[in-house]
């Protein structure tokens, strides 16, 4: 059950991670005017993965500033996600492991 936990956990983090680069990806390349969100297709996944990405990222927007036009927030919201992801696979992941199965 614990090893289940854990799995998820790292799974859920991964896909979060995954979702902020794809977000990341299409936001530049609107800024760099390579894709256009008035293509119906391109703004409607735009704006999923800004509803689904934004409660994770807002907090970095506030402190990191734009540079050039260019947010780069999701850089740093990746690097503190995966530093949670290392903390919690070496601090909790055994833990739950031992206690759980």
């Amino acid at each position: 059950m614990g090893t289940a936990i854990v799995w998820l956990v790292n799974t859920v983090i991964d896909m979060v991670i995954l979702l902020i680069i794809v977000r990341a990806v299409i936001s530049w390349l609107v800024a760099f005017n390579i894709i256009n969100t008035s293509n119906r297709f391109v703004y409607e996944v735009s704006r999923f993965l800004e509803a689904i990405t934004d409660p994770v990222l807002r907090p970095f927007q506030r402190v990191v500033p734009r540079l050039g036009g260019i947010d780069i927030s999701p850089i740093v919201a990746f690097l503190a996600i995966k530093f949670v992801q290392i903390v919690f696979n070496i601090a909790a992941a055994p833990t739950l492991r031992l206690l759980l199965g």
